[in-house]
């Protein structure tokens, strides 16, 4: 455990430390005892994906399914985790872990992005619909009647009407409409281009960017965009090689730790 001394502490300052864990992973071949050090691995790092999922309570999910899915994320982060790369683990289990909550609320939730007042008309809607079907077996109920029924206008029943179709979208193997030849939706769709989560990334920590003094931003652009090492950095700034350590990791930790409370 780290004990040492902060003014603002991380969030994850009680992070355990597995980085003997890891290498002892990574040389051992597939069997019980791998198996066993990394169910370990995955038990001491929970409860940082723990408090990661529940940031995300109140929008819609239990926050027992976020925890699952948390944890779903970390494993991924344990198997994929390089440690000859030269970073923490923490710095790549947490985009991950994130990642995968984020893909969650993408496929389970609204298919489409709705406002809450739209929400609530279409429970309100669909609550009314059920209840007169169920007085009148074999009659559909009309925009009045569910008018009517929940003492809404025919404009929010109408818009209740079209937010039930949110939920669901049009297989990508349904045939396009007014085709003979078995055109399907999927073959009119391109690719996914994971240079959109790029972007999306890149404009989530440019606020963070900007807030950082000149000489750490000048460090940060020669490291990562010009790929200058740490020790032509300090070189080039007058200062040594350790303290451009300290700055970069000072860095990413502050950016990152940001941008997570900002989504959060």
């Amino acid at each position: 455990m780290r004990t040492t001394a902060r003014a603002k502490q991380h969030p994850h300052d009680d992070a355990p430390d597995t980085t003997e864990a890891f290498s002892r992973l990574r040389g051992l071949c597939e069997g019980a005892e791998r198996q066993a050090l990394r169910d370990e691995i995955v038990r001491s790092w929970l409860p940082m994906a723990e408090r990661i999922a529940r940031r995300y309570r109140g929008r819609g999910e239990a926050v027992e399914d976020l925890c699952q899915v948390a944890a779903l994320g970390l494993v991924k982060a344990v198997d994929r985790y390089e440690p000859s790369r030269g970073y923490a683990f923490e710095s790549y289990a947490i985009p991950t872990i994130t990642g995968e909550i984020k893909r969650h609320f993408r496929d389970h939730m609204w298919v489409l992005h709705v406002p809450r007042r739209v929400q609530d008309l279409r429970n309100h809607v669909r609550t009314a619909a059920k209840e007169i079907a169920h007085a009148t077996p074999g009659h559909s109920p009309t925009v009045a009647e569910i008018a009517e029924h929940t003492q809404l206008s025919e404009d929010d029943v109408r818009v209740g009407l079209e937010a039930m179709d949110s939920f669901t979208a049009l297989s990508l193997d349904a045939e396009v409409a007014g085709s003979d030849d078995g055109y399907a939706l999927g073959d009119a769709l391109g690719e996914s281009d994971s240079g959109y989560d790029l972007i999306v990334d890149r404009e989530a920590v440019k606020p963070c960017l900007r807030s950082l003094p000149e000489r750490e931003r000048t460090i940060l652009y020669l490291r990562y965009f010009r790929g200058m090492t740490q020790s032509r950095i300090a070189s080039r700034l007058g200062i040594s090689q350790m303290h451009v350590s300290r700055l970069l990791s000072g860095c990413c930790a502050r950016m990152r730790e940001e941008a997570l409370t900002d989504f959060g």
